[in-house]
């Protein structure tokens, strides 16, 4: 399956001046989102009746790559922004989408995706840390959310799974930043992907109402969003790998004695591009989510040894300031890559959990 350029030029031009301070400084994240939005790009895939712009998963999942190409920063958000686009559109209750789909298209409200505590949860890893209590008009939230992306100071809407005391599972909901009792803290100090909004979120004693439960239980809704969430997802890797690949061709040696391992990497990126693809058009990753955790993971290997035929391509000049253009901020990206939620050992342990 191939596809064209779907990032206008324009942006392709901004993303690539932006690159680097969006990685190392927050100061680049007001700008990043509008202009993803302005693009069109968060429509791909959403149906036009919904206000998208049609197409399929496969265009969004191909954009999201095509970003990351460029600034893994930007395609995080831009991933962050899109899996919570799905969630909406995956809901049973039109009403969350009647209240946010149209600004989240938009990018006038970021959508933000807290489901690392679930994630964990439901691998027994952890207990659920946001708990829902019964109120006269809906639910009261008391908890913490303590590492979240995409949450815009300027208005953001997250999706957290809470524990209720009345049933063993929990449900998904949307809790939007203008709540009272909603606390978010300051950006966490990451080594890169600075411009990426991602902070913690406090919840004290927060009103919800009907319109933003997305599904009163948790496993069932999420076993069934949680392949594009994971396809899209590895669409990072996928960019990551492409720029590092072609960064490493470019060298001005051309390191002809890398070229065999340069050639695996490009291999195995078109075998796991082809399976992903097929795996969403077929919808076999619904009855078997653990072979898109497999492709995930090697998508992540991937993207270390992309990393290192860049490095080695390069060889010393690329510990030297500004010799190697974009390798350092491309090793902290790949740095990124495992520990994305559910991140590689969590993967790991929950495919230890299957019956053999």
């Amino acid at each position: 399956m191939t596809f064209p350029r779907l990032i206008p030029q324009d942006l392709q031009q901004w993303l690539q001046s932006q690159a680097e301070h969006l990685d190392q400084e927050a100061g680049g994240a007001p700008a990043l989102l509008p202009a993803l939005a302005q693009s069109g790009l968060l429509g791909l895939g959403v149906p036009q009746q919904q206000g998208g712009a049609g197409g399929s998963a496969h265009d969004a999942l191909e954009a999201i790559a095509q970003v990351a190409e460029v600034s893994l920063t930007a395609a995080f958000v831009f991933w962050g922004q899109r899996a919570l686009i799905d969630y909406l559109l995956r809901s049973d209750n039109p009403l969350p989408r009647e209240r946010w789909l149209a600004d989240l298209l938009s990018g006038r409200l970021a959508g933000a995706v807290g489901l690392s505590n679930v994630m964990k949860f439901l691998a027994q890893i952890e207990p659920l840390q946001v708990h829902a209590a019964p109120a006269a008009d809906g639910w009261r939230l008391q908890g913490v959310l303590p590492w979240v992306s995409n949450l815009r100071p300027e208005g953001f809407v997250v999706v957290a799974a809470v524990q209720r005391p009345d049933q063993p599972a929990p449900m998904v909901v949307a809790i939007e930043s203008r709540l009272d009792g909603v606390q978010r803290s300051a950006d966490l100090a990451l080594l890169g992907m600075r411009a990426s909004n991602t902070a913690a979120i406090a919840l004290e004693d927060v009103a919800i109402d009907a319109a933003a439960v997305l599904a009163p239980q948790a496993p069932p809704y999420l076993r069934m969003a949680r392949p594009p969430f994971l396809a899209m997802q590895c669409a990072l890797s996928l960019g990551l790998v492409r720029a590092s690949l072609r960064a490493a061709r470019g060298t001005p040696s051309g390191r002809v004695v890398l070229q065999a391992r340069m050639e695996a990497v490009e291999q195995g990126l078109a075998q796991a591009t082809a399976e992903l693809h097929a795996g969403l058009a077929d919808q076999r990753f619904v009855a078997d989510v653990t072979a898109l955790f497999v492709l995930r993971m090697r998508l992540a290997q991937l993207v270390q040894e992309a990393v290192q035929l860049e490095l080695q391509a390069w060889g010393g000049r690329a510990y030297l300031d500004g010799c190697a253009p974009g390798f350092a901020r491309r090793w902290r990206e790949a740095a990124f890559i495992p520990v994305i939620t559910p991140s590689l050992t969590q993967l790991q342990a929950e495919i230890d959990r299957q019956p053999t």
